[in-house]
């Protein structure tokens, strides 16, 4: 970077230099390949992908984006995942085979290996399939078993080298089956295909490719689908008809699976929190109210610029009706028309901090107060508050810069649904949050909406943020001293 002019400000360097032309670049960190040393590595590597991210995405969280893929045997479900896995090529994506789960039969039931019903759950070696789709997602390679179909054994001397990646898609009948394993999923997709197709596709496979006969599939095949597959569909969170043939369900599913990697691992976990997107204008205004050295006056108008930009996103989460109006020109323009019942409560006393930036984007809004303090050591909270009369009937923004804990904000809530607000109702407005705090209010609140510039690393051990912005109260009202 080249050094600051004399005549410019080092606030004005930053917010300009911020505000000019960037560029993305491969990113290689992180990057993970089979290893070859070990003699008993696949000779089939797994496909790693890469992506081109702009320097935002460089402090982004890699937790992968696991998907179950279920539905009944034969019915496109590996046609499905790759079709996904084709149109992700710019993202590192792993495909895990319930199937690679198997247990291997014992001598005796070799013997009578026709008997033995290969669509049960207990077929499967769940607890490791388990073991491995966590590893995958706690960013650990995990080795994957390879099932021969025609000795009903694993291969003793080989298996499949999987590396952390993006996305982890995981294909099987019985994915669903298990909770423990449902639970993992950031998404569910059950394949449904008409069951004379199935039954075509599954006799052909069975008898050319796994060595089977075709009266296995009105023993064991259909009574397994009633019995466990079908029922499972109900946890799907997508189902698709016609599997492969529906080009328009699997592009957006895509789309999903591309939003979702673009955010946040809180936001994958809450669909309630919102972090408006990031960008170098946004980043540069974060570094100057951090920065320590700022002056007050800089601190205010910076702050009072993002909190801004904060209570503008929130607003586009109120509730909209369509309205037509006419233009000066006589023509007929179909636009929205604003929630009429709205207000604002901020908690005491740096909430009061967004107080303006509410009332210069909505004229006129009705603003009510909550107090919370703690008093003393032993935790009990003493709350005031002066409130719309007519609050039940509003939707409420819920004003405070900073989520830390959680816990005056749980208060504050709690407070407005004595009232009578749906908890639907309401939207909280932050500057920054933590992941704990983010835990605390969506876990009790999973209806409300929160709305934040930046989701910061943690809390030290005096509940604090990290790397956060200090006291935020005292730097804008400027009793920091």
């Amino acid at each position: 970077m080249s050094p600051v002019p004399e005549e410019t400000t080092a606030i004005d360097y930053v917010m300009e230099a911020a505000s000019g032309a960037h560029f993305s670049g491969l990113r290689f960190d992180g990057l993970l390949t089979s290893s070859s040393s070990s003699p008993r590595a696949s000779p089939t590597p797994t496909p790693t992908h890469f992506s081109t991210l702009t320097p935002l995405d460089s402090t982004a969280p890699k937790q992968p984006f696991v998907i179950g893929v279920s539905g009944g045997t034969a019915s496109g479900k590996t046609t499905v995942c790759d079709m996904i896995i084709q149109q992700l090529h710019d993202h590192r994506v792993v495909l895990i085979n319930q199937d690679s789960f198997y247990r291997g039969l014992t001598l005796e039931e070799m013997k009578h290996v026709h008997e033995y019903n290969f669509d049960h759950p207990d077929a499967f070696d769940t607890e490791q399939l388990l073991e491995c789709v966590e590893k995958l997602k706690s960013g650990m390679s995990v080795q994957v078993p390879i099932y021969d179909f025609k000795t009903h054994q694993r291969c003793s001397d080989s298996f499949r080298q999987v590396n952390a990646s993006d996305v982890i898609i995981l294909e099987g009948i019985l994915v669903f089956h298990d909770a423990r394993v449902r639970n993992l999923m950031s998404m569910k997709i059950f394949v449904d295909t008409d069951a004379d197709v199935r039954l075509a596709r599954r006799i052909r496979r069975d008898t050319v490719e796994r060595g089977r006969d075709i009266n296995s599939y009105a023993k064991f095949v259909k009574p397994a689908f009633d019995d466990f597959v079908l029922p499972s569909k109900k946890y799907a969170d997508v189902i698709i008809p016609r599997g492969g043939d529906n080009h328009v369900a699997i592009d957006l599913i895509v789309q999903h699976i591309r939003t979702k990697l673009g955010q946040h691992d809180l936001c994958k976990l809450y669909p309630n929190v919102y972090v408006i997107q990031s960008t170098f204008q946004i980043r540069g205004m974060h570094t100057l109210i951090r920065d320590k050295e700022i002056s007050k006056h800089d601190f205010v108008f910076y702050s009072d610029r993002l909190i801004r930009l904060v209570v503008e996103h929130g607003l586009g989460y109120l509730p909209f009706t369509e309205k037509q109006i006419v233009t000066p020109t006589g023509s007929v323009y179909t636009g929205v028309d604003f929630c009429k019942k709205l207000c604002g409560v901020s908690i005491i006393r740096s909430g009061e901090s967004m107080e303006n930036a509410l009332r210069a984007c909505c004229k006129g809004i009705k603003i009510g107060k909550i107090l919370i303090h703690r008093d003393g050591d032993n935790g009990k909270q003493l709350i005031y508050e002066k409130l719309p009369k007519d609050i039940s009937e509003r939707h409420v923004l819920l004003l405070d810069p900073v989520l830390a804990t959680g816990n005056s904000a749980n208060q504050a809530i709690e407070l407005l649904i004595q009232k009578g607000v749906p908890e639907s109702h309401i939207i909280f407005l932050n500057l920054i949050s933590a992941p704990e705090g983010i835990h605390c209010v969506c876990k009790r609140f999973p209806s409300l909406k929160i709305v934040t510039s930046e989701i910061d690393q943690s809390l030290n051990e005096e509940y604090r943020v990290i790397p956060g912005l200090g006291e935020f109260g005292d730097r804008y009202f400027g009793t920091d001293d």
